[in-house]
C-alpha cells in the first residue's frame, strides 16, 4: 500500500510517500517559510536525488498542489499517477476530547475537527486545508487523521486540570491537552532503543523544538506532563507564540490598548514569541544570524529567553518525575542548533548530566548521543519522524476498514 503523509505546520508542510509493505520512503520533502517571500521546497527521492525549488508559497493549499505535482512529475516523481496513492494520512493538531485515537476521516469527523479549530488557530485550519485539497483532488482516496493530542491522554488529572471552576471542565472541556504527541512518542521510544533503556521503566524528557515548540515528561512510556495546554499557545516561547503568560497581563493589555478578542488572539499567536522580541523574524536561523554575526541585542535577548525557558521546563520535569534518564532534542531547531543544545544543557551537572561539547559542535540533523560516556543522564538528538507514525496508523486503519 502506498500512503502519502501530509504534516502541515504553522509555516511548513512536511510530506512523505511510503510503500508500507517494504516500510520504504519513496520520496519526501519539506516546504519551508510558507507565507514569507523566501519560501522554498526541498524534495528528495529514495535514490538520493534531491532538488531545491525556490518559489513563493503563499499558503498551504498552494503548497499541497505543488507537492502532488512533484510526486507525479516526470523527472522527480515517485509514482506514475496519483491513482497509485491508496491512502493519505494527516497530522491533525487538536482533537480535544473528541479524538483520543487516530481515525478515518468522514464528513462527520471533519465537522468535529472544524469545531476544534478555535483551540489551534495556527494549525487545525492548515491541517484541514490538506484534507480539503485531497478530497478535491483525490475524492475516492481514504484519509486518516492522526491527532497530536492523543499521546498525552495518559496525563493524570492533577497535571491536565487548570485551577479554574470545575464546571468549566465539565461543561466546556477546558483542560491541558498537549501537542506534538506523535513526535514525543516517536523520539522517546527511539531514545530508549538507542540507550538500551526499558521504555516502560524510564524517565525521558523530550524537547520538540521548531517554529512551534513543546516539552514532555514521559515516565514509563506514558506522557505525564507537557508544556502546551488547552491550545498550542501555552508553554515555551515559540516562533510567533507567546508561551506562558500571566492571564492578568493579557487582560491589562486588552484594556489599555482596546484590543478585541480577535486582535488579542492574533497578538499571542502571530505577533509574539521570537518574532515579537527580536523584531526580525520567526525563523530561528534569521535570528541567530542577526545575534551571532551582526551583534543585534534584541535578537540575542530573544535567544536568551528561548533557551532559558527550555532549561526551566527540563528542570521542573526532572523534579516532577523524580529524576531523568535522558533528555531528547528533536524538531527543526532542536536537531540543527548546536548553540541551543549547548546553552540549554550546560549547568545541569548537578543532575548528573555531563554535556560533550566536542560531540555537539556542528552537528545538524543527525541522530547522536551528546553526553559524555560517564554521564548518568544522557543527552540525545533524534530527528523526529512523525510522518512514519502517521503512516503506520493510516495503514492499520485503512487495512482494517477493507
Amino acid at each position: 500500500m502506498k500512503i502519502l503523509v501530509l504534516n502541515c505546520g504553522s509555516s511548513s508542510i512536511k510530506y512523505q510517500m511510503f510503500s508500507m509493505e517494504e516500510k520504504k520512503v519513496l520520496a519526501k520533502g519539506l516546504i519551508e517559510k510558507i507565507g514569507l517571500l523566501d519560501s522554498f521546497i526541498t524534495h528528495k527521492l529514495a535514490d538520493g536525488t534531491k532538488i531545491k525549488i525556490e518559489k513563493e508559497i503563499p499558503d498551504h493549499t498552494y503548497g499541497i498542489e505543488k507537492v502532488l505535482d512533484l510526486i507525479v512529475s516526470k523527472d522527480f516523481g515517485c509514482v506514475k499517477s496519483l491513482d497509485e496513492i491508496e491512502a493519505v494520512g494527516h497530522r491533525v493538531v487538536h482533537g480535544e476530547e473528541k479524538f483520543a485515537n487516530s481515525t478515518m476521516i468522514t464528513g462527520e469527523v471533519i465537522q468535529k475537527m472544524e469545531e476544534c479549530s478555535d483551540l489551534a488557530p495556527l494549525h487545525n485550519p492548515q491541517n484541514l486545508k490538506g484534507i480539503y485539497a485531497i478530497r478535491q483532488l483525490l475524492p475516492e482516496i481514504p484519509q486518516v487523521g492522526v491527532f497530536d493530542t492523543a499521546f498525552h491522554q495518559t496525563m493524570p488529572a492533577y497535571s491536565y486540570m487548570y485551577a479554574l471552576p470545575y464546571s468549566l471542565y465539565t461543561q466546556h472541556k477546558i483542560r491541558r491537552y498537549g501537542f506534538h504527541g506523535t513526535s514525543h512518542k516517536f523520539v522517546s521510544q527511539r531514545a530508549a532503543e538507542m540507550l538500551g533503556l526499558d521504555y516502560n521503566n524510564s524517565k525521558i524528557i523530550t524537547c520538540h523544538l521548531g517554529n512551534g515548540a513543546s516539552i514532555a515528561a514521559v515516565k514509563n512510556g506514558k506522557s505525564m506532563d507537557t508544556s502546551m495546554g488547552l491550545t498550542p499557545v501555552e508553554g515555551l516561547m515559540m516562533g510567533t507564540r507567546v508561551g506562558d503568560l500571566d492571564a492578568g497581563a493579557l487582560l491589562y493589555i486588552m484594556h489599555q490598548t482596546e484590543l478585541s478578542l480577535s486582535e488579542a488572539n492574533n497578538l499571542i499567536n502571530k505577533q509574539s514569541g521570537v518574532l515579537g522580541i527580536s523584531g526580525i523574524s520567526s525563523d530561528m536561523r534569521d535570528v541567530e544570524d542577526a545575534a551571532f554575526n551582526k551583534g543585534d541585542e534584541r535578537a540575542q535577548l530573544s535567544l536568551d529567553m528561548y533557551y532559558y525557558k527550555i532549561k526551566k521546563y527540563i528542570g521542573s520535569y526532572a523534579a516532577a518525575m523524580g529524576g531523568v534518564d535522558a533528555v531528547v532534542f528533536a524538531g527543526g531547531v532542536g536537531e540543527n542548533s548546536d548553540d541551543l543544545r549547548e546553552k540549554v544543557c550546560t549547568g545541569f551537572e548537578f543532575l548528573g548530566l555531563n554535556f560533550a561539547q566536542e560531540k555537539n559542535k556542528g552537528l545538524r540533523g543527525k541522530e547522536a548521543i551528546l553526553s559524555t560516556d560517564d554521564s548518568r543522564v544522557k543527552v540525545v538528538v533524534i530527528p523526529t519522524d512523525e510522518e512514519f507514525v502517521i503512516a503506520e496508523d493510516t495503514f492499520k486503519i485503512v487495512k482494517e476498514a477493507k
